[in-house]
């Protein structure tokens, strides 16, 4: 189908659902959660053939592992949508009713955007996530994912459609764009007359390039190059222990670690304790001349580059600093404003680190895999935001809504 037309009809079925009511949203939830649990044999064949292109292809083994469902991803997939179901719905409410001097009387209401576009990589639970809370939230979405998951993702909006005509709403309420090339993507940036926002999620490529490119709305998403600092007062236990995770539960995931930075005080004793559990995974670590000096043949010299990379993969950059003042720096001026941590015993450094570090999620003695929607208790997310304005960190529903000014009069005039 055309871009355009595919717009019109999205723009078009935004009236309908922004009055179809929450029991009725909710109707649909349940009817997408039951399609994806008794057909979910058909998600994960499809799924099998992205695989095994993306292997052929040559992918690396941490974007196989983003792209890969199973049985048990699935099941959390579908409680996402049960979650987000069981949400409060933000339409409607009023922010308060306030009577003016001349008697009219003024409120705020909660609005869905209208038509969310959301384009994004290789990650085929984004594609339910995203239709879940754009739903619940009012919203219609044209979801545009990449070519590693074409297949993927055709089969489960074709299911997830077939449960919003069952459940009595506009099938366009979510589509897919097809077309996996640049010039959809780029349709699509372009689509103002019909789409109110578009949200990237995946690599600082993608990010940059739809921020740069775009006349629609962009709020942007998923950039993430999040560190650890080890401050001289850790429990260096435990601060191995939260890099380990931080860096390897999911390497390929923006809330993952992707630079550590030690105080000089503690290196050499947190260095031997950390990397007998990074060894696990075989991460390589890219290191400054100081940590090079420490880990000798384990670790190889990092380049200028390193201090802003976001691996996606088994790498970690190792960085030793010689006191918060240059962690924070570093932080603030290598980051992406995404998820940083303080692993400390020191109350004060703690508060010092949280109101110093910009980011959207800072973290003391926990590992920055916990920004996350699910974890924060939003249900699924529709992507974490680094910038300012409009949102700011994991997305869920009321971060999918604007506000309308309600107002009441008695036949003023001005």
């Amino acid at each position: 189908m055309d871009i355009r037309e595919q717009g019109r009809l999205a723009k078009a079925a935004s009236y309908k659902l922004a009055s179809a009511g929450s029991s009725k949203k909710d109707e649909a939830l349940r009817a997408i959660a039951e399609m994806l649990g008794s057909r979910y044999g058909e998600w994960l064949s499809a799924n099998e053939e992205d695989l095994r292109n993306a292997e052929a292809s040559g992918m690396k083994p941490a974007m196989l592992d983003r792209l890969r469902l199973s049985k048990e991803r699935i099941d959390g997939i579908i409680e996402g949508v049960r979650q987000v179901m069981a949400l409060p719905d933000p339409i409607g409410h009023v922010d308060g009713m306030d009577e003016r001097p001349n008697g009219l009387i003024i409120g705020k209401k909660r609005v869905p955007l209208g038509v969310i576009g959301i384009i994004y990589e290789a990650r085929p639970n984004v594609t339910v996530d995203a239709a879940a809370l754009c739903l619940k939230s009012g919203n219609v979405c044209i979801l545009r994912g990449g070519k590693e998951a074409i297949n993927s993702n055709k089969c489960v909006v074709g299911l997830m459609r077939e449960a919003l005509k069952k459940a009595g709403l506009p099938e366009d309420c979510i589509s897919l764009i097809e077309d996996t090339s640049r010039d959809s993507a780029k349709a699509l940036m372009q689509l103002d007359e019909y789409v109110d926002v578009l949200i990237p999620r995946g690599g600082r490529d993608l990010i940059r390039t739809v921020a740069r490119e775009s006349s629609v709305p962009v709020i942007r998403t998923g950039e993430g190059v999040c560190h650890v600092y080890v401050d001289e007062a850790a429990d260096l236990n435990m601060a191995a222990d939260i890099l380990y995770n931080a860096k390897c539960s999911r390497p390929s995931v923006c809330n993952a670690a992707e630079c550590v930075l030690i105080h000089e005080a503690v290196a050499e004793d947190f260095l031997k304790l950390a990397v007998p559990l990074l060894d696990k995974h075989a991460v390589e670590l890219r290191c400054d001349e100081r940590a090079l000096s420490i880990l000798g043949q384990r670790g190889i010299k990092a380049s200028p580059e390193d201090w802003d990379a976001e691996y996606d993969d088994y790498i970690l950059a190792v960085h030793i600093v010689d006191s918060e003042d240059e962690a924070v720096d570093f932080i603030n001026t290598h980051g992406s404003s995404h998820s940083e941590a303080i692993i400390t015993r020191d109350y004060f450094k703690a508060q010092d680190f949280l109101e110093r570090v910009d980011a959207a999620a800072v973290y003391v003695n926990a590992s920055t895999r916990f920004t996350d929607g699910f974890e924060f208790g939003l249900g699924a997310e529709i992507g974490i935001s680094t910038q300012k304005l409009h949102a700011r960190g994991p997305m869920g529903l009321s971060e999918l809504t604007s506000i309308k000014y309600i107002v009441y009069g008695k036949g003023q005039v001005r």
